[in-house]
Formats: C-alpha cells, structure tokens, sequence
C-alpha cells in the first residue's frame, strides 16, 4: 500500500568499508577488477536509421509507457559524429555519477523513506545532478528525465530525451551490496538509441548503442544460445514484486519453465544477460527508468527485450500506465514467447495473459 507521510523518515545508516578480493574470471565477457578504462566513444559505424514507427515523448511531468503499436513517425537518421558525440557526454555522465556513488558507499549516511516508501538517499540525489549538469552543459536544447526529479526540460517537445536512474538498487546500494548500477538512457523520438548499464564499485560498464554492438569495457560481448527452455536460467529481482494474477504467472513460470530461478541482482541481472550468464529475466512494474537504457545493452548483444506480449519498448509519456512486465531472451532460442504465455495464462485460461498484459 502507498502511504503520503507529512514529513520524511530518517534512518541512520553505517557500514564498515570491507577490501575486495581479487579472482582471475575465465569468462572472456568480463574483465577481472580491476577493468580497462572505459573509452569516450566506440568506433564509429553507420547507425541503422529506422524509427519503427514510433511515438514522439511529450515533455510533460507525468511518467509512463505504452507499446510501440499504432506509434506513427517517419524514418530518422542520426550521424556517426553526432552519435558519438552524443556517447562520449553519456559515458561522462556516468563517469561524474560514479565518482559520486564510490564515496558514499558503504559510507555514513541518512535514509529518506518517499512517499512510497522507497528509499532514497544523498548519493541519489547528488549523482542525478551530476550527470544532468553534464547533459545539459553540452545538450541544451535536450529533455532530461530523472527518478529523483523528473523533468529537466523548456516547454514543448523533444527529439532527444535523457532517462536517468542514479541507482537502480538502492536497497543494494545501503546494505553495501555492489549489484545495483547507474542507467542511463538516451530516446530520439521516442525510442533508446543509447544504454548505459554502469556498476561504479565493480568499475563495469555496458553500453549499448543502436546498430552496433555491445561493449563492456572496450570488448564486444553477446549473449549466449539456450536450446532448452527447461534450462534457462532466470533472474527476477524478488518474487514478492509480484502480486494478483502477474504472482500466479510467474510462479507457472518458474515451476514448469525455468530449471534455476535466481534472484536479487537489480539491474546487475540484465548486464549478466548481455554478458552471456543468464538465458531470461522477468520483472514486473517496471518505470521508463527502469528499463530503457536496456534495450539497447540487450538488443547489441544478441538479444531481445519486449513487454508480455512480444510488443518493443519506447517510451511516450501516458497519464497512469506503466508496462507491468518485461522479458530478455536471446533471439536465436528456438523456443519462443508464444510458448512461455501458455505458461503465463495456463493451458484452459486465454484471458488471463490478455488481463496481465494489459494492467
């Protein structure tokens, strides 16, 4: 249940700093720590220009989703030299955002509980600023959506619009886990063209950018095959995030589809994805924040990202709507959504998967 309490509630938070251990990772699509610096901008190749007909954000402080169906926009081209400038001032927002999450980490400081009850602390706060002056200082004419303080924009419309979570996991960020991660999303009419996927401690970094491949750290990685449905593995962030028919759904899921459900990695879970260590991730309730700098972290990768139905994601402000529930996979399994909604909706019950889509 949402609460609106009068005032904020704080809570004092310590921890103690603990040293990191180094280990050699066999695995060529990660670095061990510590990783290579990370590069301003990827070697410049031609950016596949398609719109895909989709839907133009409206500067407007209301958040929201929708598919991409019905969306009617003409084909676009972006250049290489103004993709890559456009990378190089992404790569530095997450530079600015980090500096600021390593000194508060696992470091001393107080916890606002919102009115949701969802926390969000000084380093929140502190790392959106940071990354929205640099935005801004080079991209004046640009809108900027951020988790803490939405809009950042003129009056109007914008081709270009910056979505920005500080920390995707801030329950992991207070406890002094290192598997939350700074998102950063970069729309042109609409949809991602440019994902960042930053973990500052483990100083990783995804990027993804339209029609070129996925880089951690300077190399290329993909996603890996998964033949057999039955041995997927699957992350979600936590099971109770699910509730009513979505709960019900995912738990056939998990009981007839997937062999190993894992759980609590935040945004940690879909950069393993792209990195070829895990074969599906399910969330539901997920914010424009949330998820659009993934698209195209996933999509470089090898894989593929859409809402329950198989629809694309892009983003148009809408009054009260937000996707309930997003799926990864890699594009060449041979087992298919259609085959996961029968264990969604359940063998005899259709209606059940049309209700979850369409929350």
């Amino acid at each position: 249940m949402l609460s609106s309490p009068s005032l904020p509630r704080h809570r004092a938070h310590a921890l103690n700093p603990s040293s990191h251990r180094r280990h050699a990772n066999p695995n060529p699509n990660l670095n061990p720590f510590p990783p290579l610096r990370i590069p301003s901008s990827t070697t410049p190749r031609r950016l596949r220009a398609r719109a895909d007909r989709i839907g133009a954000p409206r500067r407007s402080p209301v958040s929201g989703s929708e598919t991409a169906r019905g969306s009617n926009v003409d084909a676009t081209e972006v250049s290489d030299g103004e993709m890559d400038r456009m990378l190089e001032v992404a790569n530095r927002a997450a530079d600015v955002a980090g500096e600021v999450l390593r000194k508060y980490f696992r470091q001393r400081f107080d916890i606002i509980d919102k009115e949701d009850l969802s926390p969000v602390t000084i380093a929140d706060r502190e790392a959106e600023e940071s990354m929205v002056s640099i935005i801004l200082e080079s991209f004046p004419s640009h809108a900027v959506f951020g988790e803490e303080n939405g809009w950042r924009c003129k009056e109007g419309s914008a081709d270009y619009v910056w979505v920005l979570d500080p920390i995707d996991g801030t329950k992991s960020f207070i406890t002094g886990k290192p598997l939350f991660g700074t998102l950063i999303a970069l729309l042109y009419k609409g949809e991602p063209i440019v994902g960042i996927i930053d973990q500052p401690v483990l100083r990783e970094r995804w990027v993804g950018v339209r029609g070129r491949r996925t880089i951690l750290n300077g190399r290329e990685i993909s996603t890996r095959p998964c033949s057999i449905l039955s041995q997927a593995y699957l992350y979600t962030t936590s099971p109770h995030l699910f509730s009513g028919d979505a709960e019900e759904a995912f738990i056939r899921v998990r009981n007839k589809v997937v062999k190993v459900p894992l759980y609590g990695c935040d945004c940690y879970a879909y950069a393993l994805l792209a990195s070829g260590f895990v074969d599906l991730v399910i969330e539901s309730g997920l914010k424009p924040y949330d998820f659009l700098s993934l698209v195209p972290v996933i999509e470089g990768a090898g894989g593929k990202i859409t809402d329950w139905k198989g629809n694309k994601l892009h983003w148009r402000p809408l009054l009260n709507h937000t996707p309930q529930v997003l799926m990864w996979w890699r594009r060449e399994m041979p087992w298919s959504i259609n085959r996961l909604w029968m264990h969604f909706s359940g063998p005899n019950n259709c209606n059940t998967i049309n209700y979850l889509i369409n929350f």
